[in-house]
């Protein structure tokens, strides 16, 4: 059974969401877009100047351009890939959100 079995929807709704996660990446990247990351943008002014800004927008922006990319990957290759590449996605994309977490607590404060 390959990875496109699972596929209910059109091929180029994946590419749609790529676009999107790798435009939002390069701007986390670039150090701008703070307002993207959930909770950083509801939190005071006094608990924002706990944190460097431009690490945590970096840090985040990293960390989608991996889930990005690995977007693409199934994207392309779902014809390729085997069924069960579905949960080692879902394993690398966890294991990066809590390293996006730890990473976000402990070297982007002040």
């Amino acid at each position: 059974m390959k990875l496109a079995d699972l596929s209910t929807g059109p091929d180029w709704m994946v590419y749609v969401v790529f676009v999107i996660l790798a435009t939002f990446s390069i701007v986390l990247i670039s150090g701008h877009g703070g307002w993207l990351i959930a909770g950083y943008n509801t939190v005071s002014e006094e608990e924002k100047r706990k944190y460097n800004e431009k690490k945590l927008c970096r840090i985040t922006g990293i960390g989608m351009s991996i889930i990005a990319i690995l977007t693409l990957i199934m994207g392309l290759f779902e014809d390729v890939l085997p069924a069960f590449f579905a949960y080692i996605a879902a394993g690398v994309i966890l294991i990066d959100v809590v390293v996006i977490i730890v990473l976000s607590n402990t070297i982007c404060k002040r």
